[in-house]
């Protein structure tokens, strides 16, 4: 029996109190009714927006092995004040009694002023029946969303990972369908953000989980194609049937509702405040995390050390400040001690590699991938009991680079971690750690002995300490150390992001990638670096303007010069790209756009045309259009109505003429990318 779920309940029914009317709770734009079924039925107040919902629902219920109690009847309401580590806010209780199965609902909703637009849920089962209840799994928020009239009748954000790499942003349409489950979707995917957002281009709808701890649950979307609105809800369905014994007490997760305008950027920073009351909380900004990347990943794993430093003069002259040694130089995945063939002089070689980079007034970045090692590596034979074990005992696979998964739980994969972390930084002296993987998102339930959990599913849960391990280490080395979490793919798991300060495009698969993941960085942790990857994964291959509009670190793995392997000299700096790339590096390095407050708020990624993204710096704010072929009129928003503005297309340097806050409207032209300052007048 899980102890977080399951507690011993002395309630006994109160009188019966009924009421002929529904009650509404409201938290700004939210409005929540909840009728004498202890049904809900959610929608917005936003001026000019049409209903999210039509229906009262059975949103909150409970799946059992002979039986769904979704059907209660109002036994005894209350509303108090509360003040707890939310702020102020308002607790509604509902208490509703299923009598043919006996079973006691209790639904608290709480709102808080700090967190507008959102309520927060807390429901509790009692079971008073003669019977031991099996239970299969809880749903919470339950919706059915009605589509828009316009010819996209939803966006949405999705915040589970797949193999597939596939958009965190999009359109959808009938015949849809998600499960969202937010553990392992594949051998080596999973974990997310665990929410999903549904808008239309007048009001959006968000549900998601706020526990403290990362918690397996799903999150599905359904837009049948049969259907007259998308199906929304949050379900926690129990490795083993969860025994709900006489009088027991079944608590789901707190979760959460929410409404909007415009994308998802508003539902992420909402959520991410709100976590932070819980202490998930962003790392301390490190200013050396802004500046600009080049990654030796051209050469591949077949690198020479003479091919490297034979660029590293390039890179300096680009305006370049790192240096990364990606993945190659290590024995094994495991044993991360240099290999020979790389590095004949051993680990004192390698320290000398980082003393030149150093020498160059550059800083270094290695490549790394914590928690896998390989079948047959040294660690393994020091160590043979680390392994994560799925319930069938066999390990779990990282099938990318044909290891195993180390459990992250282990007292001992966490002591060999953190030696490795020294072993890099103090040793070897580099300044930074990319930590590089999918497989890093997200682990299986862990059914291995003596890794010190409770229960299997707990080595999801904590997997977070494992990266806090690597995090306090490092600072405690060398206080301004760069942790970039690069999880090739995934939604980030959002329980690891306190213990990184860079984020990553992390292999996007298109420019769009790289522009709808700054977004969503921006939202969750809005002051921790944004590295755009490697321009080279872009769509043209040299689309900076997707980096350094959206606020985004740019970076590099160009070769120079050629080296006679086609795979490596598709990234050649010829001599256009180098004074391209120069050119965008300056421009970067000049304005430091990264640095300032992503305007999220003010643009619709779905609806908006062309897309827009904005940035404001003190008194400057920044707008980036993007668009295969643009002609027409664009609205500024966000300037002060009483000031005169001066309007540069920077990257091109010039002038687009004056325009007044009042009257925010610009013709522009464009091809794939426009990108303008505009600074207020003198």
């Amino acid at each position: 029996m899980k102890k977080l779920l399951i507690v011993l309940s002395n309630l006994v029914c109160v009188a019966l109190i009924t009421s002929a009317q529904n009650t509404i709770i409201t938290n700004k734009n939210l409005s929540i009714e909840v009728n004498n079924q202890l049904q809900t039925k959610v929608n917005s107040t936003f001026v000019n927006a049409k209903p999210l919902t039509n229906n009262f629902s059975s949103s909150e219920y409970i799946e059992t092995k002979y039986f769904t109690a979704k059907k209660f009847h109002l036994t005894k309401k209350e509303k108090n004040n509360i003040h707890d580590a939310g702020g102020n806010g308002t607790e509604y209780k509902f208490y509703g009694v299923d009598d043919i199965n006996k079973i006691e609902k209790i639904l608290s909703i709480k709102t808080y002023g700090n967190f507008p637009h959102a309520a927060y849920f807390n429901v509790q089962y009692i079971n008073h029946s003669n019977k031991e209840l099996p239970v299969i799994k809880w749903v919470n928020n339950e919706y059915n969303i009605l589509p828009s009239t316009d010819s996209t009748t939803f966006w949405t954000f999705q915040g589970s990972s797949h193999e597939d790499r596939r958009d965190w942003i999009k359109k959808i349409k009938k015949g849809f369908y998600e499960k969202n489950f937010m553990g392992m979707n594949g051998s080596d995917y999973g974990g997310g953000i665990p929410i999903i957002d549904l808008w239309r281009k007048d009001a959006g709808i968000a549900i998601g989980n706020t526990e403290d701890v990362a918690k397996l649950v799903s999150l599905p979307i359904d837009y049948d194609k049969y259907a007259k609105t998308a199906s929304v809800h949050i379900e926690y369905e129990f490795l083993e049937k969860e025994i709900l014994h006489r009088n027991d007490t079944l608590k789901t997760f707190q979760t959460f509702v929410s409404v909007h305008q415009k994308d998802c950027f508003a539902t992420l920073l909402n959520f991410s405040n709100y976590m932070q009351t819980k202490g998930i909380k962003p790392a301390s900004t490190e200013p050396a995390a802004f500046e600009p990347i080049w990654c030796a990943w051209g050469y591949e794993r077949d690198f020479t050390l003479q091919e490297i430093l034979n660029t590293l003069p390039e890179v300096k002259k680009i305006g370049i400040k790192w240096v990364g040694l990606d993945d190659g130089y290590q024995q094994a995945e495991g044993d991360w001690h240099t290999n020979a063939a790389h590095f004949p002089g051993g680990d004192a070689e390698m320290k000398a590699f980082v003393d030149s980079i150093h020498a160059q007034g550059m800083k270094a970045v290695l490549w790394w991938a914590p928690m896998a090692a390989d079948p047959g590596s040294n660690v393994l034979k020091d160590h043979p009991n680390i392994l994560l074990q799925q319930q069938n005992g066999a390990p779990q696979f990282i099938s990318w680079w044909d290891a195993f998964y180390m459990s992250p739980t282990d007292s001992e994969v966490i002591e060999e971690t953190k030696n490795m972390v020294k072993l890099f930084l103090q040793d070897w002296g580099f300044d930074a750690l990319k930590l590089d993987g999918q497989f890093m998102n997200a682990c299986a339930p862990d059914y291995g002995d003596d890794h010190n959990i409770d229960y299997p599913e707990q080595s999801f849960e904590k997997m977070p300490l494992l990266f806090k391990a690597i995090y306090e280490t490092a600072k405690n080395i060398k206080p301004n150390a760069v942790i970039e979490f690069c999880p090739c793919g995934d939604v980030i798991n959002f329980y690891h992001m306190p213990y990184m300060n860079q984020f990553v495009a992390s292999d996007p698969e298109s420019s769009w990638q790289v522009r709808l993941k700054g977004k969503v960085y921006h939202a969750l942790m809005p002051n921790t670096a944004y590295f755009g990857d490697h321009v080279e994964l872009t769509d043209t291959k040299q689309d900076f303007a997707s980096q350094v509009g959206v606020g985004a670190v740019p970076g590099t793995k160009f070769v120079y010069p050629a080296t006679g392997v086609k795979s490596k000299d598709e990234n050649l700096l010829t001599p256009e790209k180098e004074n391209l790339f120069k050119h965008w590096i300056e421009i970067y390095n000049e304005k430091m756009i990264s640095k300032g407050i992503y305007r999220g708020d003010l643009y619709d990624l779905g609806y908006d045309y062309p897309e827009t993204h904005c940035i404001q710096k003190d008194d400057t704010m920044y707008y980036a259009f993007y668009n295969p072929d643009f002609n027409g009129e664009v609205e500024l928003r966000g300037l002060d109505a009483n000031k005169k503005y001066i309007v540069t297309d920077y990257f091109n340097n010039k002038d687009l003429g004056t325009i007044n806050g009042n009257q925010p409207k610009l013709k522009i032209a464009f091809k794939e990318f426009l990108l303008i300052e505009v600074k207020k007048a003198p």
